[in-house]
């Protein structure tokens, strides 16, 4: 058995803990039951050991972030609030390949620091 739960695929703890490994990352629990990942105050990524997704900024725009739409219109949706502001969720173990998933991860992470205070980032 791999360190991926025997199937090769990115579970919700690998996830979690590539957001967790990210400079200044935490872990908040915000809502009771759901798990987020923020540096500074702000939140990068809505990811838990035991979820099946992660809920990632994916590009500054709305029409931008369309593109993960487009081209996983199975295993990517828009978030329900925040999708106007990019954001979508993204399913872990379908046809979204688990480098472009930590790829994913990291542009959120950079997207979020770059529009934090000089002061604030990590």
């Amino acid at each position: 058995m791999d360190e991926r739960g025997g199937s090769g695929r990115l579970t919700g703890s690998d996830v979690l803990a590539h957001c967790l490994a990210k400079p200044g990352a935490w872990r908040d629990e915000p809502w009771e039951g759901d798990v987020v990942v923020k540096v500074a105050d702000k939140i990068f990524a809505f990811a838990s050991e035991s979820s099946r997704s992660v809920g990632l900024k994916c590009a500054p725009t709305r029409i931008e972030a369309d593109e993960w739409l487009r081209q996983f219109p199975d295993d990517a949706r828009t978030m329900p609030y925040i999708g106007r502001s990019g954001w979508n969720t993204l399913d872990l173990g379908g046809a979204i390949p688990d480098r472009d998933l930590l790829a994913a991860v990291d542009e959120s992470y950079r997207l979020v620091v770059s529009k934090l205070p000089r002061s604030r980032r990590p």
